[in-house]
């Protein structure tokens, strides 16, 4: 029989913190959406706060006005989703052999892995061989070095490990392969750890940046976060040349492309993380506390 408990105290100071922390997180989103609709002279006049001002559309029509942005919008999700099924199938592949106690040398392969988590070779020998790779201005300068996560393929093997033995072994009997167990028993009953990592790999590509700056010169390969950099960066030389012209003349404030690029290259994932939601917490949990 269910009880319905009073709330205290306690409960109603958890309550407020946390509306308080939710609210912290909630307003400079609110600010930035308000910026991106709010007109230049408003923007100016620093009459912005959480309610657009002088409301307009004229920041996100300069931005759609550019063809390259919508063809870089194209481009970046199919190099997030390829990105993604990579890191997936490479973390798959180097999860699930370290779960088998009858591999040799499994603690010693591990070890390795996890040493690179502290360790890198650094930005100047990680340019210099994607370069020996001739892998410059091509998408698998964008993919193959960020090709697996060695922290999110230890929560894959550890959800792998949660599994029951007895399930593989009466795959085994039946006369199923290896593969076979992998792709017919324990994938299938995985998918809230592939679930999540997967949103987690497609946000690291989403939002990736700076390999792209270092190793894209080619427009036409531009993923949308280097292509918006480069749109503010013209528009804050445009308001540098115009403001020693001694007037802000009819273009578009930094400000406001700033933000409108912000809730430009947000939305698509927020549009794409309710789907995945409801593997998001079981997922995480299941792969951290169970081993």
């Amino acid at each position: 029989m269910l009880t319905h408990r009073k709330t205290g105290l306690t409960d109603l100071a958890i309550i407020g913190f946390i509306s308080l922390v939710a609210l912290t997180c909630l307003v400079p989103f609110l600010y930035m959406i308000a910026l991106s609709f709010s007109s230049n002279n408003a923007i100016i006049s620093q009459k912005v706060g959480l309610w657009p001002v002088e409301f307009t559309l004229d920041t996100y029509k300069a931005i759609f006005r550019d063809a390259e942005m919508l063809y870089a919008l194209g481009y970046t999700i199919v190099l997030t989703a390829l990105f993604t099924l990579t890191c997936m199938v490479v973390t798959i592949c180097a999860a699930y052999p370290l779960t088998k106690k009858r591999l040799r040398g499994r603690t010693f392969f591990l070890a390795i892995m996890v040493v690179t988590m502290y360790f890198s070779g650094g930005l100047i020998p990680d340019y210099i061989l994607v370069k020996n790779l001739q892998l410059m201005n091509t998408m698998g300068s964008l993919i193959l070095p960020g090709a697996m996560s060695v922290f999110y393929m230890i929560i894959l093997r550890t959800f792998f490990s949660s599994l029951p033995d007895s399930l593989e072994e009466s795959a085994a009997i039946d006369g199923c392969s290896e593969l076979g167990i992998l792709v017919r028993i324990v994938l299938p009953l995985s998918m809230p750890a592939i679930a999540t990592l997967s949103l987690f790999y497609a946000v690291d590509r989403w939002n990736g940046f700076q390999d792209a700056l270092f190793y894209i010169t080619d427009k036409n390969l531009y993923p949308m976060q280097l292509k918006l950099y480069q749109i503010i960066t013209e528009s804050q030389q445009l308001d540098n040349q115009q403001q020693g012209e001694g007037g802000f003349g009819a273009h578009i404030v930094p400000e406001s492309l700033k933000a409108a690029s912000v809730i430009f290259a947000t939305v698509p994932i927020l549009l794409v993380y309710p789907k995945l939601q409801k593997y998001f917490v079981d997922g995480m949990m299941l792969g951290a506390i169970k081993g």
